[in-house]
């Protein structure tokens, strides 16, 4: 009976050499530890070993990374989105503030002279966006996403970063249709800021383009000049950028000029505009400090001239009574040198 087989003999010595093979890779580890910790000899081994590892390591981490990388980009795209959105709104009203700083130039200047003060500007107003756009050629309208809910109103001015767009015409719950300045059927009160001329800005059909037909031949208009709201029509707030003169010209025999502007605001490439509201949050507090002032400088100037004017009355009966004091004296002075003069002729003739 046989014992083993040469299969058996060879299982038995494999199984048994993995007890020595242990050993001594134990002991080879064990000593390249103490060698690279006294020396580091192993730096350069290690350092081969890292990158020949790294493409494994990211292959397992890709899984997760790839997932982290999503979750945070599109919490970042949805957050700068936001931002961008927040940002484009402040712009446009600073934009929309910082356009009429030519007119509030001119506005300080003359409030120096005539008050030695100046006006603060602060309108309330409110972002719309344009929801579609009349498809009409010959009618230049607009609608905005803004309504009576909105305390939208008729009559409401539209404004945007670069100048007056138009005003609202018809308003509904959560929308609002809007006239543009260009329609030809609308006219806006405007002057010319180098020299305050006023006249009517009237639309023609094409949003390039206005119309100034009121201005008399003698009229001191030139290319470039720059027209704002005159806020004569109670609609539009003064001060705001209308449109640049861009043509001048005139035909012999005919009582006005032919003048032309093109409009301040790009009307063809609006996306979004401004609801202002001329409130007492706005112009109508800036009117009422104006006058405010202007009545404490009356005020001022009243009680200095009372002050001033007893004095006058109390001098003048001083020198009447001077006048009349030394008056007499002179006649009475004069008379009797008179008398003596004439009282020896009269004896001399007798």
């Amino acid at each position: 009976m046989a014992f083993s087989t040469p299969d058996s003999d060879q299982r038995a010595f494999r199984e048994s050499s993995l007890g020595p093979r242990t050993v001594v890779i134990c002991i080879l580890s064990i000593g390249l530890m103490a060698l690279d910790k006294q020396n580091d000899h192993m730096q350069t081994a290690r350092s081969v070993l890292a990158t020949i590892a790294y493409p494994i390591r990211v292959l397992i981490d890709a899984p997760s990374s790839f997932g982290l990388w999503l979750s945070e980009g599109v919490s970042t795209r949805g957050t700068l989105l936001s931002e961008n959105r927040e940002f484009n709104e402040r712009i446009l009203v600073q934009d929309a503030r910082l356009q009429r700083m030519a007119a509030l130039q001119a506005e300080n200047a003359r409030l120096r002279a005539l008050l030695d003060s100046t006006a603060k500007v602060g309108d309330r107003v409110l972002v719309a966006e344009i929801m579609s756009v009349d498809m009409n050629p010959f009618r230049h309208k607009i609608v905005v996403n803004k309504g009576s809910s909105d305390d939208v109103y008729v009559g409401q001015a539209l404004i945007d970063a670069q100048g007056v767009i138009g005003q609202v015409t018809h308003e509904q719950l959560y929308s609002a249709e809007a006239l543009l300045i260009t329609d030809v059927d609308h006219a806006l009160p405007v002057e010319l800021l180098r020299n305050q001329l006023r006249t009517i800005a009237v639309g023609t059909g094409d949003l390039e383009k206005l119309s100034l037909p009121f201005l008399p031949r003698n009229a001191d208009v030139i290319e470039g000049d720059l027209l704002v709201t005159s806020g004569l029509g109670g609609t539009f707030p003064p001060g705001y950028p209308v449109g640049v003169i861009k043509e001048v010209t005139g035909e012999s025999g005919q009582p006005f000029l032919s003048i032309s502007a093109t409009p301040a605001a790009a009307l063809n490439r609006i996306r979004e505009v401004l609801l202002i509201w001329p409130d007492p949050t706005g112009t109508v507090a800036i009117a009422g400090e104006a006058e405010a002032e202007v009545e404490e400088l009356e005020a001022e100037r009243d009680s200095a001239a009372n002050t001033a004017e007893p004095a006058d009355p109390l001098a003048t009966p001083d020198a009447d009574a001077d006048a009349d004091t030394e008056d007499p004296a002179a006649d009475g002075a004069g008379a009797p040198e008179i008398e003596a003069s004439e009282a020896p002729d009269a004896e001399a003739q007798d």
